[in-house]
């Protein structure tokens, strides 16, 4: 099975905000798929204090080709100052799905 896809985390500060991203990237052609889970608190320092924001999640499908384009777009669209870009590899899938990733995920 080829290693090579990606699940992305990225949390933005509102539905909004996530959706134009998630649009961006998946119009682009940087991910097949991106999953919007909306209603996360998150518990985060930031500038010597403690934080707790409403969040939206994104969990972006992509392959490890394009995550040096993809990061750079992501913090261009971003509203945040250093953006929660996190990047695992996906150890095991359908073959189907995978390859569908692949196949609808490609550099600009």
């Amino acid at each position: 099975m080829d290693k090579n896809q990606l699940v992305i985390f990225c949390t933005c500060p509102d539905r909004k905000s996530a959706e134009g991203i998630a649009t961006a990237l998946v119009d682009e052609g940087l991910t097949a798929c991106v999953n919007l889970l909306p209603g996360l608190t998150s518990i985060y320092r930031w500038q010597d204090s403690v934080r707790r924001e409403p969040e939206c999640l994104l969990l972006i499908k992509s392959t490890a080709a394009c995550f040096e384009a993809l990061r750079s777009r992501l913090r261009a669209l971003h509203p945040y100052d250093v953006p929660e870009i996190i990047a695992l590899p996906v150890s095991h899938g359908d073959p189907a799905y995978l390859r569908w990733l692949t196949e609808n995920t490609q550099l600009p």
